[in-house]
């Protein structure tokens, strides 16, 4: 690898994808705790593939310099969870536009459970289930999901280059 090209190598691609997938899941958080938008069962279920590919990628990282080919696996298996994320995210946006159904069980999480009956009456009054198939908020005509779906192919990209270039001698 030519020394003159370090941003190119799969130590700098898992570190950089890495970083892209942690800004993009603190995103996540800063509009959930920051902005108040709950998420629904698939915006939940969208981070997965996240939560799964960041200790990969770390790992590939700091493999890299001396295993390239355990980095090169933890790269592609990244890049394998991340364009699953990208399907899902697929999937949510075209619910959100109406081009299919979404899940039928699809609605924010209740919460602890009421000790009393008369408790979860009241807790019923004031808990709003959020619909998968209505978008909380668009940017540029795409909403989180939509977002994601582009996201989650650039990390796609970033991961199954960074296992490439794991392999060239």
């Amino acid at each position: 690898m030519p020394a003159s090209r370090p941003w190119n190598s799969p130590r700098a691609l898992a570190l950089a994808a890495l970083a892209a997938a942690a800004a993009t899941i603190g995103g996540a958080f800063v509009f959930e705790y920051g902005f108040g938008l709950t998420p629904c069962k698939l915006c939940l279920q969208q981070r997965l593939p996240y939560y799964a590919a960041m200790p990969l990628l770390a790992l590939a990282a700091l493999v890299a310099p001396i295993r390239p080919r355990s980095a090169a696996l933890g790269l592609a298996f990244a890049a394998l969870l991340f364009a699953g994320g990208a399907a899902l995210g697929a999937y949510h946006a075209g619910a959100e536009w109406g081009f299919w159904a979404g899940p039928s069980d699809c609605g924010a999480t209740g919460g602890p459970a009421a000790a009393q009956v008369g408790d979860f009456l009241s807790r019923l009054q004031t808990t709003r289930v959020v619909s998968c198939t209505e978008a909380a908020w668009r940017f540029a005509g795409l909403s989180l999901a939509g977002w994601n779906v582009l996201i989650s192919l650039a990390l796609a990209a970033l991961s199954g280059l960074g296992a490439l270039r794991s392999y060239r001698p």
